[in-house]
């Protein structure tokens, strides 16, 4: 039997942690049951992570690379501010519904009883979408969409909306999909 690098390890850690946030009433993510899931020892756990945290933390910088990185590639390919903030509420809402364990962390529902920076992390990924939604909207404005002096209110609507189906979408069990209708939405809370 091939042995499994160490990178590829990590990496199976992770989604297998991300697989038990998706059960929406599933057991307590302990080390002891992700170590059962995985069918190896705690130990082989903290070989690659000094700790839960950690973990939670990789889980963390898979979704601020992938978002970001997918509001980037937005950004560069759309011209329009109104169409870039479209878009780019509905790959947040569809990040979370092709996510749903990474819904969990998102929330911070996965990060309660878990060390506070995690959290603190979150509440900063909140911070810099919202500044992505603020580019979008100032630039939406020069275009004739919108008022400057409302690009801030609107961004915090805005990411206020997305975590709203967010929370709707794990609350759920993740049976209501948070990109349902997101055109209609997004067009209601911009149009003045």
């Amino acid at each position: 039997m091939a042995s499994i690098k160490p990178g590829q390890r990590k990496l199976q850690i992770l989604q297998a942690l991300a697989g038990m946030l998706e059960q929406p009433k599933g057991e307590k993510i302990t080390t002891a049951a992700l170590a059962k899931r995985l069918d190896v020892s705690e130990a082989a756990l903290y070989r690659h992570f000094a700790s839960k945290a950690q973990m939670f933390e990789g889980l963390i910088e898979f979704i601020e690379a992938s978002v970001f990185g997918l509001i980037n590639q937005i950004a560069e390919r759309e011209d329009g501010g109104v169409d870039q903030l479209q878009a780019t509420l509905q790959m947040l809402l569809s990040f979370a519904a092709n996510n749903p364990g990474m819904t969990r962390v998102l929330i911070g529902d996965a990060l309660v009883n878990e060390d506070e920076r995690l959290q603190l992390r979150m509440n900063q990924f909140y911070d810099k979408v919202e500044l992505a939604c603020k580019q979008s909207l100032r630039l939406a404005a020069t275009q004739g969409h919108g008022a400057e002096a409302d690009v801030s209110a609107r961004a915090s609507l805005l990411v206020s909306y997305v975590v709203g189906r967010w929370h709707r979408f794990a609350k759920s069990g993740f049976k209501h999909n948070p990109a349902e209708g997101t055109a209609l939405h997004v067009a209601l809370l911009l149009a003045a």
